[in-house]
């Protein structure tokens, strides 16, 4: 079998055997395979597709690739979520700990942010003393313990993936769905839980921009999943504006704290209740979503959710005293608001120009090797279907950084928002629920 041979089989639009996938992926990842074949390879993917079976078959491959995580001694239905990324998502900060609370048992490992969506490992790593990096037996120990833990990917989960994720990301080939469901699905997988909810969100602050693409997309790795015997289920989750009011780490993880105290932005507690509701059904504590949704407003009623947060906090060796007494977090020097021009509706506001300009006032990174400010971003006081006056704030941005950088995002963000004299109803965050 010769690799040039497979890559010309899917150039002319054939489907891959099982048996001719593991030849590139195992000779891949043992570095018998060079990088510019398997260019070409993902090349002609993108191009020609791939069928169900083919996906499922080089997920597989993809997922044995390396180690996989045994969670078996972990009490109960272990269930993960993954969101494909946004802006103001902290989703799993105030998820995690309502379905734990719940009798869930929350196992996670998440990622770091990248460009203009947050990671929730950056969020947590807000908390002073948080740690990420947590040894496999501590994890298990944890989760067995209060039923929660999220931490950072181990380096030897899924070497297929992060070698052609970034050959991918040079390549001009990360739009291909097949590709983009096999990597994400690969590594959800490596990681051991039962049953995986995933948000696919869409919009012009996501990597899906409509919905049919979300919807197919979502489609493939729900059957990915289930054909691997997960249980998987997907959301698809509106990203034209970010999500909730906070844009930045430690003023996320404020947020997630309000939202656990039960006042959180409607459309955060919009997701969180109707995923969370998925995930109960899921983990088969709810018999259906109606009930789950009812044990998720109970928890977050009666503090049992923020409760587990700190319990959480605590067993990674965060300063609970930050959790409990939110204003102890460190507020940017600069706090400036920007204020609106006219009267009328919001009926826009931009996620990808808020997310980007957030990452510019220090709040993000454009490479994984770049120092986040944990105290800049943006908060945000009107979104799509607000009214507003002359004079009154829209947002208000908090950076350290210096008055050229000020004034360059203070235009940026102002435009960001579009207002009309006619009125606009707020948007739905849930879209669709595919299971």
């Amino acid at each position: 079998m010769r690799m040039v041979d497979l890559i010309i089989k899917k150039r002319e639009g054939h489907a891959l055997s099982r048996e001719e996938i593991a030849f590139w992926i195992n000779g891949y990842v043992k570095g018998e395979i060079p990088d510019y074949q398997v260019s070409a390879m993902n090349m002609a993917i993108l191009f020609r597709g791939m069928t169900e079976e083919e996906v499922i078959n080089l997920t597989d491959l993809m997922e044995h690739s390396g180690e996989t995580l045994d969670l078996s001694v972990l009490r109960g239905v272990k269930v993960d979520k993954h969101s494909t990324g946004g802006v103001g998502d902290k989703t799993s900060l105030v998820l995690g700990p309502m379905v734990a609370a719940c009798g869930a048992t929350f196992a996670k490992l998440s990622g770091r942010g990248l460009g203009h969506t947050g990671g929730t490992l950056d969020k947590l790593e807000s908390i002073p003393g948080l740690s990420i990096q947590v040894s496999g037996d501590r994890f298990i120990k944890q989760v067995n313990d209060i039923g929660i833990a999220i931490v950072g990917q181990t380096q030897s989960l899924v070497p297929a993936d992060k070698k052609m994720y970034a050959l991918r990301d040079v390549t001009g080939t990360v739009e291909s769905i097949p590709l983009i469901a096999a990597s994400v699905m690969s590594k959800k997988l490596a990681a051991g839980t039962d049953a995986i909810l995933l948000d696919v969100t869409l919009g012009n602050g996501a990597f899906m921009k409509d919905i049919d693409q979300a919807r197919t997309l979502a489609k493939l790795m729900v059957k990915i999943g289930n054909g691997l015997k997960r249980d998987t289920r997907a959301v698809l989750s509106n990203m034209n504006e970010p999500l909730g009011l906070a844009v930045g780490n430690a003023l996320e993880v404020k947020e997630a704290i309000a939202a656990l105290h039960g006042n959180g932005p409607e459309d955060l507690m919009e997701l969180c209740y109707e995923g969370g509701a998925v995930m109960l059904e899921q983990a088969h504590i709810a018999k259906n979503y109606e009930e789950g949704k009812a044990m998720l407003e109970k928890v977050v009623k009666d503090g049992s959710a923020f409760d587990l947060f700190v319990k959480m906090v605590k067993a990674q060796g965060g300063d609970v005293e930050y959790i409990l007494h939110p204003e102890k977090f460190e507020l940017a020097k600069k706090i400036i608001p920007i204020l609106a021009k006219e009267d009328g509706y919001i009926k826009e506001l931009d996620a990808l120009e808020i997310g980007l300009s957030s990452c510019r006032l220090g709040g993000g990174r454009e490479t994984l090797d770049d120092v986040i400010d944990m105290s800049a971003g943006i908060m945000l006081v009107k979104k799509v279907g607000d009214q507003v006056k002359k004079g009154e704030p829209l947002c208000y941005l908090h950076t350290n950084k210096g008055i050229d950088v000020i004034n360059q995002e203070t235009e940026v963000v102002a435009n960001a928002y579009k207002i009309t004299k006619e009125f606009v109803a707020k948007p739905k965050v849930v879209m669709e629920i595919i299971q």
